[in-house]
């Protein structure tokens, strides 16, 4: 099953990926399939405090979650952001993402 499940993940890499040149355009591909697909905003758990996920920016570092409580805002790279069960719509994205960044 995980043979499929890459599979997949490899077929949206390549939908995201296909007309781009090098590392920086291949983040920015798939950043742009995340902020078109990914249903925002969504809640999320962060070291034991439950936050919003408004936006999802892409910084020279990354791709990153826009996250919310209250009036505070803390941007958490999208690698490290866990995601609530269930998954919210467009997640199969950030799991694209991932693959691609070897996670």
């Amino acid at each position: 099953m995980a043979s499929k499940g890459n599979a997949a993940l490899e077929a949206m890499i390549e939908e995201a990926t296909v007309d781009t040149d090098g590392y920086e355009d291949e983040r920015t591909g798939l950043f742009t399939m995340i902020e078109e697909y990914l249903a925002v905003p969504f809640t999320s758990t962060v070291l034991g405090v439950e936050v919003t996920v408004r936006k999802i920016d892409l910084t020279a570092d990354g791709i990153v979650a826009v996250c919310f409580r209250g009036r505070h805002r803390q941007r958490i790279g999208l690698l490290d952001l866990p995601l609530p069960t269930p998954a919210p719509d467009g997640a199969a994205w950030i799991d694209a993402y991932r693959h691609w960044a070897g996670r």
